[in-house]
């Protein structure tokens, strides 16, 4: 791949090539941005150490040539092997916060964050909690924010996987949120030693394992244990649906994602009246249960 270093000279050069550069390649973008231009953006502003708001009085300002060697490498990287841009500059934004990624997490983008922003307005009841879990935690970027969103709360980041938990270790200093954030490697609820919770927000694995074969490339350089979960993408989110009632305190909401597959997961369990959250701000397939309403149905999950 030739990329001409002596002819960009400027910030506005390096965007305007790869932004064309990207669209030639025909990359596939779902990892923060939706289009060549902004991921473009976030490689380049990423790798120079420039904040996204960054002032348009540096878009004519010299690149220099180490760092136009860095700029070359990372973009080749970006076309020729289609890896997503959070784990060339090791950085991902959710809800707002960045946050340390690397190939070990899925590279945070739910639609779970727009909820957080909100406080879970009103399903919460206006009585903020305090335990929260994050189940299937991978880098921690939702059970950090709503260490934020919920400043009371102590919460609780569990997964199957212990080097996403050293990423999400990472963030949680990074943030500096030692002191109200834990960590547990836990196959699901298996290791959970601290009682009941007033909120339970999950994004598990939700992939079908035939599906795999037909995601973008992008996609499949993120870890298959945060993607995948059996045939039909349910096996992950049917336990999740049975053991929640008994970590659950009585006034606890659960709230989870699966994606596309929402009909899947409805059609495992048609008497099940499940409630799909409206999302304004895009996103689809995530849901919400009380407690009670799980207890009432925790026999059919347990079937299933």
């Amino acid at each position: 791949m030739n990329i001409p270093t002596q002819e960009l000279r400027t910030l506005r050069d390096w965007i305007r090539w790869s932004t064309s550069d990207f669209t030639r390649a025909e990359l596939y973008f779902g990892h923060g941005s939706d289009n060549p231009l902004d991921d473009a953006l976030a490689l380049i502003l990423g790798t120079l150490h420039l904040q996204h708001d960054t002032s348009d009085i540096f878009l004519d300002a010299r690149i220099t040539t180490p760092e136009a060697e860095l700029l070359a490498e990372r973009i080749r990287q970006r076309v020729e092997q289609r890896t997503p841009v959070p784990y060339i500059t090791g950085k991902a934004y959710f809800a707002g916060l960045e946050f340390i990624v690397n190939e070990h997490v899925l590279i945070p983008r739910s639609p779970i964050a727009e909820l957080i922003k909100t406080h879970f307005s009103p399903w919460l009841n206006e009585k903020e909690p305090t335990r929260i879990l994050d189940l299937c935690a991978g880098s921690g970027c939702i059970g950090i924010a709503c260490a934020y969103a919920f400043p009371q709360a102590t919460i609780d980041l569990l997964d199957i996987s212990a080097q996403a938990l050293a990423v999400a270790e990472q963030n949680i200093a990074k943030h500096q949120l030692q002191d109200r954030i834990n960590t547990q490697v836990s196959d699901l609820f298996d290791r959970a030693k601290n009682g009941r919770y007033d909120l339970i927000i999950s994004n598990p694995p939700y992939v079908c394992e035939n599906e795999m074969s037909s995601l973008p490339a992008e996609y499949l350089q993120e870890p298959p244990s945060a993607l995948v979960a059996g045939k039909d993408g349910m096996d992950i989110i049917s336990r999740i649906l049975a053991e929640a009632p008994d970590y659950m305190n009585p006034d606890a909401i659960l709230i989870a994602e699966v994606g596309a597959n929402a009909d899947l997961l409805q059609a495992r369990y048609p008497k099940v009246p499940f409630l799909w959250l409206d999302l304004a701000h895009g996103g689809e397939g995530v849901f919400l249960f009380t407690a009670d309403e799980l207890a009432h149905y925790q026999s059919v999950f347990l079937e299933n």
